[in-house]
């Protein structure tokens, strides 16, 4: 009896994220291959964050560098005190339209931001003598199309929209990738439905931090990224303080991608893990609760199926569900379907990762990224 009212509870969960939470699944509706007509071409200042990115700044560098745009643009590289080769492959990479690329060094971490805020707000500080229109603020591994610069300015003129964000695509290359990229996004999507977030009547707002064009009169008035200075997932913090004020979008991109390559399963682990709990707002409670929702909404529809009579038929179609929800991410990625079967197991990798974020974070090594602790009981800025 129980069994089978977890199956049905299973199937109406599913039930519910595919038809009442705003078709995040439809991942080829938030693509941005749209055609759009630029109204002006109004300056750009490119705000490029970098702590030891030198395996991958280069071809980002030269992406921006030819860019189809009209307009203005000038590139800021704030050198976060790396300890690679990083300035000097993007300073190559600039070659003969070094004009364009600015390069500096960020100064000591203050207390009270974290590494990434405040490369960027350095950025920002020196783009003011540019005095642009807008910002675009792109993580180092970010390979552009050539019209992305246009696409995201087009799309801020026509729906007069303060901030304009795209997920780049994610590399998918090894088994690590290829099983457990597509769901991050799946994930991702599903707790910002790029349709709530572009809707007035929602307060769901979201932001892709490799890719965020934002406009600068609406930066200026939400204080700047001073606003968001220690926020770890900063590019949410800082569509929920714009949508406050203004219009959000979030899409998805197919040509505008991310060279960033993960360590095998370790890899992709460690990089859910440094947000996860930070998510949860840092509550055993939460994480009680995530692990129980995510275990009658993954784990129970394939197990029941092994229980026979009315526990199997629900927890079967739940796991249909679940399988047909997530065809069209696997789709977008290019990804055999043969994968959708297996998202219970994957998710259960997911909350092994959450789990193992909240450990790290009550043993004082949160949020650590490239050698500095961004979220921990004991605080460390490094």
């Amino acid at each position: 009896m129980v069994a089978r009212w977890i199956g049905v509870l299973s199937f109406f969960i599913w039930v519910y994220l595919l038809a009442g939470r705003g078709g995040f699944w439809r991942l080829s509706k938030a693509a941005t291959e749209l055609t759009l007509p630029l109204t002006s071409a109004p300056r750009i200042a490119v705000v490029v964050p970098a702590r030891d990115e030198a395996e991958v700044i280069g071809l980002a560098i030269r992406s921006l560098l030819e860019q189809d745009y009209p307009g203005r643009v000038q590139i800021f590289v704030v050198d976060d005190h790396s300890s690679d080769e990083t300035a000097s492959v993007a300073h190559r990479a600039a070659g003969d339209k070094a004009e364009q690329v600015t390069m500096s060094s960020a100064t000591p971490l203050p207390a009270g931001w974290t590494g990434k805020m405040w490369a960027l707000s350095e950025g920002v500080r020196q783009a003011a003598q540019f005095a642009p229109d807008y910002f675009l603020f792109t993580d180092a591994d970010i390979v552009h199309a050539s019209d992305c610069i246009a696409s995201l300015v087009a799309r801020a003129q026509t729906d007069k929209l303060d901030l304009v964000s795209i997920m780049a695509r994610l590399r998918c290359s090894s088994l690590a990738e290829r099983a457990l990229i597509p769901p991050f996004v799946f994930f991702f999507f599903m707790l910002y439905p790029p349709e709530w977030v572009r809707s007035d009547t929602h307060k769901t707002a979201a932001a892709a931090g490799g890719c965020i064009l934002v406009r600068a009169e609406a930066l200026a008035k939400i204080g700047g990224v001073a606003a968001i200075r220690n926020e770890l997932i900063d590019d949410c913090a800082l569509a929920r303080a714009m949508k406050c004020n203004g219009g959000v979008w979030l899409g998805a991109a197919r040509n505008t991608y991310s060279t960033r390559g993960y360590d095998g399963f370790g890899g992709v682990g460690r990089m859910i893990s440094r947000t996860a709990f930070y998510q949860l707002r840092h509550s055993g409670w939460l994480l009680l609760a995530t692990i129980l929702g995510m275990t009658t909404a993954y784990l129970a529809p394939p197990v029941l199926v092994f229980f026979g009579g009315w526990a199997a038929l629900w927890g079967g179609a739940a796991w249909l569900l679940m399988s047909a929800a997530f065809w069209p991410t696997l789709g977008f990625y290019s990804r055999s379907p043969l994968w959708a079967p297996l998202l219970p197991a994957i998710a259960l990798f997911y909350m092994g990762a959450t789990v193992h974020s909240a450990v790290q974070y009550w043993l004082g090594h949160g949020g650590e990224w490239k050698g500095r602790l961004q979220d921990a009981k004991t605080h460390v800025a490094g």
